[in-house]
């Protein structure tokens, strides 16, 4: 994965015209104030998740205009999933799709798919299955893009911790030497 998606350089004007309306959207640009994995955005995360699902599914002549604004829309939750909100019950991994759902569709006129997209994008860990192609390759979008950017800053900081422990075997060689 290039430099985490090369940040956003999409010059796509189809797929930029498809989430104009979702991106520009206060309660949707708040997103980038959580985490989602690691360094990664939740906002940064759903705009990748939507331009891959935007790509593969127009490629194969799916519902990709669904297929997008569910990808950018399915992790629509504002909090930082990691700390226990008193308020809200049961697992974020088991819930999260139901809440960012209901908040989509608060704000955005959804379709019976992009809904169901939105509701069921963590197959397998729920037992929700998605019920359409458009669905599933949504479900595995969004765990390549997840993969890819947990793996991402683990491989910076793998890296990083090799050149310091060469630093330090450097470092002790001249110290020694002198």
């Amino acid at each position: 994965m290039k430099n985490f998606f090369n940040k956003f350089n999409i010059d796509n004007q189809e797929f930029l015209t498809i989430i104009d309306e979702l991106v520009n959207n206060e309660t949707v640009k708040e997103m980038k104030k959580y985490r989602q994995h690691y360094e990664t955005t939740c906002f940064d995360h759903c705009y990748m998740v939507s331009y891959y699902c935007y790509l593969i599914c127009k490629k194969y002549n799916l519902d990709y205009i669904s297929a997008t604004r569910a990808g950018m829309l399915h992790d629509l939750f504002l909090y930082d999933w990691r700390v226990r909100q008193p308020d809200r019950k049961g697992l974020h991994a088991f819930t999260h799709g139901k809440l960012a759902c209901e908040n989509a569709s608060k704000l955005f006129d959804l379709n019976q798919k992009e809904k169901d997209m939105i509701i069921t994008h963590m197959w397998p860990v729920t037992m929700k299955f998605p019920t359409s192609i458009e669905g599933f390759i949504l479900t595995f979008v969004d765990k390549y893009c997840a993969t890819s950017e947990t793996l991402e800053v683990l491989k910076s900081r793998l890296l990083m911790k090799r050149a310091l422990r060469y630093a330090y075997v450097f470092l002790s060689f001249i110290m020694i030497r002198f």
